[in-house]
C-alpha cells in the first residue's frame, strides 16, 4: 500500500480519462509523471472471437494452475512493471492500487501446485467496459491462462468492449482486432451506458 507521502493520480482524473478513450503511461519505471495517449488505430478483442492454442486449453483442462480474482492486485502490477523497460512507473502503481480499492481496477492472480504467482494481469472497468493494461509470466503459458480466465469473467459478467489499446501481432492469436478510432468511440459510449461486475 501506498505511503502518505506518495503522489498518485485520483482515480476521477484515471477514470475520465478511459471515458475519453485515453489512457496514463509513464516513460520509464523511475518516471514521477505521465502522458495521456490514444491511437487512430485501436486493438480490441471481440468477446466472440478470443481464442487460445490447443495447448493452453489442454493446460486449463489438466488444472496445471488455478486461479483467483482481486486478491494479489499489487503484486500482479509489480510483476508487470519488473522488467528491463516499463511504461508502468510507481505512480502508476500507486495510482492504479487506489483506483483498484475504488473498485475500478482489476487483477486476475494464477497460481502453481505450489500456491506460487506464475502469472496474471490487470485492467480497468468502467460499465460494461474492460480496458487491459498488462499482464506478466513467471511459468510458461501462466499469461494466457490469465487472459482465458479473465475472458470467462467478462463474458459472464456480460461485458460488450475488451480495449487492448493498441493491436499486435502477439494479440492477434487471442483473436485480437484493429478498428478505427471512430468505431472505437462508438462501441465506448455504448459500453459506458451499461453497469458490469468484474467478479468470478
Amino acid at each position: 500500500m501506498k505511503s502518505a507521502n506518495q503522489k498518485i493520480i485520483p482515480p476521477e482524473i484515471l477514470l475520465n480519462g478511459y471515458r475519453q478513450g485515453i489512457f496514463p503511461m509513464s516513460e520509464e519505471r523511475e518516471d514521477d509523471t505521465v502522458g495521456w495517449y490514444s491511437a487512430s488505430r485501436r486493438g480490441i478483442i471481440p468477446m466472440d472471437s478470443f481464442k487460445v492454442s490447443s495447448n493452453v486449453q489442454r493446460i486449463i483442462r489438466q488444472k496445471k494452475f488455478h486461479f483467483t480474482v482481486n486478491q494479489e492486485f499489487r503484486s500482479v502490477i509489480e510483476a508487470c512493471a519488473d522488467r528491463s523497460t516499463t511504461w508502468i512507473s510507481d505512480l502508476i502503481i500507486n495510482s492504479f492500487e487506489v483506483l483498484h480499492l475504488a473498485g475500478h481496477a482489476h487483477s486476475v492472480e494464477i497460481y502453481n501446485d505450489n500456491d506460487d504467482l506464475v502469472g496474471g494481469l490487470y485492467g480497468v472497468t468502467l460499465g460494461a467496459a474492460f480496458f487491459g493494461e498488462s499482464m506478466f509470466k513467471e511459468e510458461k503459458e501462466a499469461d494466457k491462462v490469465a487472459l482465458w480466465y479473465c475472458h470467462q469473467i467478462l463474458q459472464k459478467n456480460g461485458f460488450e468492449l475488451w480495449d487492448t489499446q493498441f493491436y499486435t501481432d502477439h494479440l492477434s492469436q487471442f483473436g485480437c482486432i484493429e478498428i478505427t478510432a471512430k468505431k472505437y468511440d462508438t462501441l465506448l459510449k455504448r459500453a459506458l451506458t451499461k453497469e458490469c461486475q468484474f467478479v468470478d
